[in-house]
């Protein structure tokens, strides 16, 4: 039997004849990638959704600012009067309408007397949508203005 330095045996024989080097198999190796692979997935699907609801946040935020722009100058240099409006904002990204009627009191009684120099309630429903308009995609606002009477209008 060869010897080493020292009178050791050579490390191959150190163990006997049954001594086998172990290491990994092609199959575990297989089997971590397989795992590796599948939690790389369900990471990046959570990021995917995680960005794509901070997307339609923004989105939302961004159609509540244009429709409180819109609601601001409604009624302002013109007057307001009972109709339907239409347009966009951010070349048709965002699309809007505008619905105008007067407000209808449910405990006022209809047949009572209306004072014609009297201020007068409009009620305004304005809806923002973008994308495909579903029900995450759409935004509703309704509010009441008071408006004067245009007096050129009343006293003829």
């Amino acid at each position: 039997m060869a010897r080493c330095r020292g009178g050791r045996p050579p490390p191959a024989a150190a163990g006997g004849a049954g001594t086998r080097e172990r290491g990994y198999t092609l199959l575990e190796i297989i089997i971590a990638f397989a795992v590796l692979g599948l939690a790389l997935v369900l990471l990046l699907g959570t990021l995917s959704g995680g960005l794509r609801q901070v997307r339609g946040s923004a989105d939302s935020a961004r159609a509540a600012l244009h429709a409180r722009s819109l609601l601001d100058v409604v009624g302002v240099g013109e007057p307001l009067e009972p109709g339907r409006r239409e347009g966009g904002f951010d070349a048709g990204r965002y699309r809007w309408v505008l619905e105008v009627e007067p407000y209808a009191d449910p405990v006022h009684d209809p047949d009572a007397p209306v004072d014609p120099y009297g201020p007068r309630l409009m009620h305004l429903r304005l809806q923002v949508q973008w994308g495909e308009g579903g029900p995450r995609e759409r935004l509703r606002l309704e509010t009441l203005r008071l408006v004067q009477p245009d007096p050129a209008g009343v006293a003829g």
